[in-house]
């Protein structure tokens, strides 16, 4: 610098640039004038060597030309505008070598197309001439904004003669996520790696063909940032006079009309002249190179441009419009809340620098105080200005100060700091040149690694879904399904099966026949639900078998599951072969004894949520302590529950969703009651022992219900209770032995045990009773639920049996012989059950013998009656109102009523059995029908009816 002046200056500005580095300074527009008007081509000097000093540190400037043009006749306020539009144009802000790549200014880009587009000599015809808000005067404005419109579309919503660079990027910056989201959704289908690339650069192949269409808008032109910014900015809201413009990103239609009436209404306002086109360049101006500085941007790009640009106004005028310019600069930067970049530098000429003082005729205000130039330069240095400028902002931007100009600086410079100084005391003031950090972290190295810690975590995550769900993929998992732990050992996969997953696939234990039959149900459940897709897409329900579809070392037996399931296809194959609304099927996991029934419950509940078909659930067969939480949360996704084999008391009357087919346990309580007070002795003290599995651990509560009962109702009819007795369960196995020993040796003997317990323990207690000496000559009789009718005693072909002198009653679901004569459950099992083809079966069947089938069976039966009342597919809400009017007759088990069941009541018409037995001289165990009762009925059983004595041998 070859001037004091200069030097301090420039000083100045490099220590604003240097805090700039650090923070977001205010920037002032930095106004330089001489005292003295002869001194005014100095500063002009000055402003040069400035520039030419900022040129060699790097910083990215651009000069605005102010020399008069010829022929020029415009106002200061167009002549000040002028001076701003070929600003956007990144070639003015210097040349490859600034730091980084080249500014973009999108927005300035647009408001110079309105503005082109506004002055368009075809416009000029199509002006509304009419009043507004008359017939005539909406009509012309309406094809006025069409022809508006027609001509942006034209230009491509951009000024006429755009550098080519420019709209390169911005059509790349456009289409590029839109060709990562392609590729990204190709990739959800998982496909091979190039199968997802070639889909992404195909959709921006497409994209960029389409975009560039002749005579029609861009693609996405609601989504460029420049249209965000334009309809967003609070600054328009005062244009938008009589139209909404209110914009969703994701309703192209209802945004592009957004667009075309505010951009109308901006147009009719630059038409009008005045202010705003000059503050509406100089916004637009600043919001790009905010965005330009933003460090929050996927590149960091504030971060690495260090330095704030800089606009030179050599001889800021009235006349060239520079004065108008730095008031338009002052007005928009009070309006505005948010700090700019945009640092300004203009030489003024003396005469001219009272016009930015507040007042109109240049004097400044009584409490200003003396001009720093007067004070030593020893004492305070422009820096001193500089603080006292910035402090001064809050009050010097309140309303009340007309006419102020706040953010201009200006610095008067004494005749003295302007003589040019001997060549030999020029100084250069040297800015640092130190990369950022960012710029070294931020590169291609640091992709690279980034991509190598991309992959390394994609590679992880990966693992981790597949170690979480039951289906995985690259990046992608089906949620519906979940790997749980299960008992003893290993995991299980649990959930509802959606898209590929089968549960049949991740069997372990059971025997290799269970096994086989339920993926064999598995395969043609799933082939019966792709016909009722393909061919009647339109009419049909789903309805959801949560059911035990796996089994572990602990809890092996596949049996429940797979008589369920198949109750449940025979259902759906006779509903599809016979009725308008077809039957789909989806199965639900509930894991080994249905351990995991909560994570199967939220599984079906998320899935309902997005799938309308979805009516309600069958299953859901096991009472366990989580039973109240599942049947909330589905009854809190509007599911209803048809269970066949949950015979819980409390919940028909905890939730109005629930509906089973299973005679309660308090109802099988009072049933065995029946049998309970033939075996007592008239006149004697009768004992009798309730003898409970230990649940204490588990999730089991139907041993628990079961025991309570059977104890409410041996007091009831007379017996004299011992403590009760809970025995453990470890690996699988009861251990009894030690209550088997106690109860034989104690000194009351029970005539009565009341066997609340699971029907895999029942061997075990008939062997450890059979065993002991002190029971040998007493005849005892075990009294259990219906859980002991999953058991295959060997009179039945089964591996079940009863030791001598121990007589067994217990409870069953399904009478099956009454009903057998009044449905054709038998002959479509025979048809539809792969197994049983050519074969003729009856109710006597061991495989029908348990009662699961039939129940799931009528269960399935009843829910998609509900669901498809008049022939039609009926919402799942409908479907929950309908099932309080089923009322079937033909079932397996019966007629199925839910007509006289109001909410939070149990029914009294359940299906129930008494059987009994015990061996013969033979040695082989005897199963005798008692008495019995078919569903729909609710004639009460008696002691005569269910007599001890004198009944045949059955069953």
């Amino acid at each position: 610098m070859s001037t004091e002046a200069g030097i301090d200056v420039q000083r100045q500005l490099e220590s604003l640039i240097q805090d700039f580095r650090t923070g977001d300074p205010p920037m002032p527009v930095i106004v330089l004038h001489a005292e003295d008007p002869a001194d005014d081509d100095r500063v002009t000097e000055l402003v040069d060597e400035l520039r030419e000093g900022q040129q060699r540190h790097g910083t990215r400037l651009a000069v605005a030309p102010t020399e008069p043009q010829p022929g020029d006749h415009l106002d200061p306020t167009a002549r000040a505008a002028r001076l701003l539009r070929d600003l956007g144009d990144s070639r003015k802000w210097g040349d490859r070598s600034a730091a980084y790549r080249p500014y973009s200014f999108p927005r300035l880009g647009l408001v110079r197309a309105l503005q082109e587009a506004t002055d368009d000599p075809e416009m000029r015809e199509h002006w509304p001439t009419s009043p507004a808000g008359t017939p005539d005067g909406n009509a012309q404005r309406e094809q006025a904004q069409i022809h508006l419109l027609r001509i942006l579309a034209r230009q491509r919503w951009r000024p006429r003669r755009p550098p080519r660079r420019q709209i390169l990027l911005t059509d790349v910056q456009q289409f590029l996520p839109m060709g990562v989201l392609g590729a990204f959704t190709a990739l959800l289908t998982r496909p091979e790696w190039y199968v997802a690339v070639l889909a992404g650069v195909g959709l921006m192949i497409l994209l960029a063909v389409l975009n560039h269409v002749p005579g029609r808008a861009p693609l996405f032109l609601w989504l460029r940032r420049e249209s965000r910014w334009f309809l967003t900015t609070t600054f328009l809201q005062s244009a938008a006079r009589r139209q909404s413009t209110s914009v969703r990103l994701l309703r192209p239609v209802r945004s592009w009309g957004a667009i075309a009436a505010r951009a109308y209404d901006v147009a009719e306002a630059m038409r009008e002249g005045g202010p705003f086109p000059l503050q509406l360049y100089v916004l637009a101006l600043f919001e790009d190179l905010r965005d330009n500085h933003r460090r929050g941007s996927w590149d960091l790009r504030g971060f690495k441009r260090t330095r704030p640009p800089v606009l030179f106004l050599r001889r800021a005028g009235r006349e060239n419009g520079g004065i108008e310019l730095i008031r338009a600069v002052s007005d928009v930067r009070s309006r505005r809340s948010e700090l700019d970049p945009l640092l300004i530098v203009a030489g003024v000429a003396a005469d001219d620098a009272a016009l930015l003082d507040r007042g109109a005729d240049g004097d400044p205000p009584a409490d200003r105080a003396q001009s720093p130039s007067r004070l030593s330069r020893r004492r305070q240095r422009l820096r001193d200005w500089y603080d006292e400028w910035a402090g001064n902002l809050r009050a010097d931007q309140s309303p009340s100060r007309t006419n102020a100009l706040p953010w201009v600086l200006r610095i008067p410079l004494p005749r003295e700091e302007l003589v040019q100084l001997r060549e030999t005391e020029w100084r250069c003031v040297r800015a640092r040149h130190r990369p950022p950090l960012v710029r070294v972290v931020w590169s291609a190295h640091s992709l690279l690694l980034v991509l190598v810690l991309a992959v390394t975590t994609g590679v992880v995550h990966s693992r981790e879904l597949h170690r979480t769900y039951c289906s995985a993929g690259l990046l992608t998992a089906n949620r519906d399904t979940e790997r749980r732990p299960a008992p003893g050992d290993g995991t299980e996969c649990v959930g509802i099966a959606t898209g590929d997953v089968r549960f049949g696939a991740y069997l372990r234990g059971g025997t290799d026949e269970e096994a086989r039959r339920l993926r064999d149900l598995e395969k043609l459940v799933h082939a019966e639900n792709a016909e009722v897709l393909r061919d009647h897409s339109e009419a049909y329900v789903t309805v959801v078998y949560a059911g035990p579809l796996s089994s572990s070392p602990v809890e092996s037996s596949l049996v429940k599951g797979a008589e369920e399931l198949a109750g449940v296809y025979l259902a759906q194959r006779v509903v599809n072969e016979n009725y308008t609304v077809k039957l789909r099927v989806l199965l639900a996991n509930g894991g080994a004894d249905m351990g995991h029934q909560r994570v199967t419950a939220d599984a079906i509940a998320r899935y309902a949520d997005r799938d309308p078909t979805v009516v309600g659930v069958v299953g859901f067969g096991r009472d366990l302590e989580s039973s109240s939480d599942v049947t909330d949360r589905l009854h809190a996704a509007g599911l209803p529950i048809v269970s066949g084999t949950n015979s819980a008391t409390y919940l028909p009357k905890d939730f109005s969703n629930w509906f089973s087919l299973a005679a309660p346990d308090e109802h099988q309580a009072e049933a065995l009651g029946l049998i309970a007070e033939q075996l007592r002795t008239p006149g004697k003290d009768s004992y009798a022992l309730v003898l409970a599995r230990d649940t204490e651990k588990s999730q089991d509560r139907y041993t628990g219900e079961q025991a309570f009962y059977g104890g409410e109702m041996l007091k009831q009819k007379g017996f004299r209770l011992l403590p009760e007795r809970r025995y453990r369960v470890a690996n699988g196995k009861p251990e009894l032995r030690l209550h088997a020993e106690n109860i034989c040796s104690g000194e009351q003997v029970p005539s009565v045990i009341y066997f609340a317990g699971r029907v895999e323990d029942i061997g075990s207690l008939m062997t450890q009773l059979g065993t002991e000496v002190d029971c040998a000559d007493k005849d005892i009789s075990i009294l259990t639920g219906d859980d002991l009718s999953k058991a295959r005693f060997s009179g039945t072909g089964g591996r079940d049996g009863v030791t001598p002198r121990i007589t067994l009653y217990h409870a069953a679901l399904a009478e099956l012989e009454e009903a057998a004569s009044r449905t054709t459950f038998y002959e479509d099992a025979a048809h539809h059950l792969p197994w049983l083809e050519g074969r003729k079966v009856t109710y006597d069947d061991a495989e029908f013998s348990s009662g699961q089938t039939a129940l799931s069976h009528d269960a399935t039966r009843a829910l998609h009656w509900a669901a498809s009342l008049g022939d039609a597919p009926q919402s799942r809400t409908a479907t929950w109102v309908n099932l309080r009017g089923v009322e079937l007759d033909g079932m397996a088990t019966g007629k199925i009523d839910f007509t006289h069941t109001p909410p939070y009541r149990e029914r009294r018409d359940h299906s129930i059995v008494l059987k009994r037995v015990r061996r013969t001289p033979d040695g082989v165990s005897e199963t005798t029908v008692l008495c019995s009762r078919p569903a729909g009925t609710t004639e009460e059983l008696t002691a005569e009816k269910c007599s001890i004595r004198g009944r045949a041998p059955g069953g």
